[in-house]
């Protein structure tokens, strides 16, 4: 029998199946919230739930939005004529806390990936190409991450765009072989973008 009460155990639990979070870790979370006052446990409550029914999909991009297009695409700041595309929308985060890019996003949703059944049908390759072809775009940033199935990606991204004549390039390898975008710091994609080349 545990010593743990049942709804405690439960939020450690749930806390335990976020990625990155182990089992000591969710346990000094739970421990956390229960010193907390009642309200600041309910404003977290709040903001989980209002996080789950008010974000959406852009539908230009397909990064997280709260009702039609994110802010990124709302933007009349953002050079329209460039897009950086990338596998999932939290490779956006660090790329724009970099502060080197000023141009629009494409999120594919993935990589292509065999062993786990992804494929290119999958992938918002298709959507890409069609905005390619009915904005102004001038290049296409590939900054997919530097694995196996990232590479074969911006390869494939490359095919795909060739016949519309966009200049495609692809970010420097200043991001090491092997590792994601979401946990490089910002010097580091700021050389990458910097570097990037055609591909």
């Amino acid at each position: 029998m545990s010593s743990i009460p049942p709804s405690l155990q439960a939020l450690i639990d749930e806390f335990a199946r976020l990625p990155g979070v182990g089992k000591k870790s969710a346990q000094r979370m739970a421990i956390h919230i229960l010193k907390k006052p009642k309200e600041q446990a309910q404003r977290l409550s709040d903001a989980l739930l209002a996080t789950k029914e008010r974000l959406t999909i852009c539908k230009k991009c397909f990064n997280i939005a709260e009702g039609g297009d994110c802010p990124i695409c709302s933007d009349p700041k953002r050079d329209t004529r460039i897009i950086c595309v990338v596998e999932q929308a939290s490779d956006i985060l660090p790329l724009e806390k970099s502060g080197a890019f000023r141009g629009l996003y494409h999120v594919l949703g993935g990589v292509l990936s065999p062993l786990d059944h992804k494929n290119e049908s999958d992938l918002r390759i298709n959507e890409l190409v069609e905005r390619v072809k009915i904005g102004n775009i001038t290049e296409v940033i590939i900054a997919t991450n530097p694995t196996t199935e990232g590479e074969t990606t911006a390869m494939l991204v490359a095919q795909m765009l060739k016949p519309s004549g966009v200049k495609v390039t692809r970010i420097a390898r200043g991001i090491p072989v092997g590792s994601e975008l979401e946990f490089a710091d910002e010097v580091t994609l700021t050389r990458a973008l910097e570097g990037r080349g055609e591909l």
